[in-house]
């Protein structure tokens, strides 16, 4: 009887051994998991990211020290010797800020005139002061109207950035008309009625809700 309480104490404390030794060996290397959002997201990595891992931002000193990543600005992080996306580190910066207007029409293929300069769309009453001083065109909208038509779209670089869609896009540029170059203006609405993948029940529904319906009518029906 002793002996075989001996037995089933051994085996317990075996058993018990075993299940920590392979949640030890399970346990995700956060160093591990770091190089691998840097890879996937082709070099850049926010602090964000290690946030949704749980990860603490010690980690992010020792990858620094190894020469392994490099601050670029605030809270934005790539692999040495990576060109910089520098529409991935605007967003970065600036949260509330999305690619519109001539800098979304170039990124949906509406022009190919690659932008002089970023024009975001930021919600009414958002501080832009050291965005405008950064050099980007803002465009302000009311806040219910912000995020509509919000899409993640490709930055030339390759990496994952907020704009807008075609609708949108086609909206925005002719309600703020008088503040683009009609040259752009007709060159993007030529190509949207173009594009297979065009929604006009869609513009329609858009154009209704910035009340731009006739504005929008105007350009399109002569097209179609």
């Amino acid at each position: 009887m002793v002996s075989n309480f001996k037995n089933n104490r051994l085996y317990n404390r075996a058993h018990f051994n075993y299940n920590i030794s392979m949640v030890v060996n399970n346990k995700a290397n956060p160093i591990g998991i770091i190089r691998n959002i840097l890879k996937d997201q082709n070099g850049i990595l926010f602090t964000s990211d290690l946030l949704k891992h749980g990860i603490p931002r010690t980690y992010l000193s020792i990858l620094e020290k190894n020469g392994e990543i490099e601050r670029i600005s605030r809270g934005v992080y790539s692999t040495p010797g990576k060109i910089m996306d520098e529409m991935v580190g605007l967003q970065a910066r600036y949260k509330g800020a999305i690619f519109s207007h001539e800098t979304a029409a170039y990124l949906l293929d509406l022009t190919d005139r690659t932008p002089l300069y970023y024009s975001v769309t930021v919600p009414a009453g958002y501080n832009a002061t050291s965005l405008k001083a950064s050099g980007v065109k803002v465009f302000f909208v009311n806040r219910g109207l912000f995020p509509l038509g919000l899409v993640t779209g490709k930055s030339p670089h390759g990496n994952d950035i907020k704009t807008f869609d075609l609708e949108r896009t086609i909206c925005d540029l002719l309600r703020n008309r008088n503040q683009i170059d009609v040259q752009q203006i007709n060159e993007s609405v030529k190509r949207y009625v173009g594009k297979k993948d065009r929604n006009i029940d869609l513009l329609d529904s858009y154009a209704r809700q910035f009340s731009i319906q006739k504005i929008i009518r105007e350009y399109i029906e002569v097209l179609l």
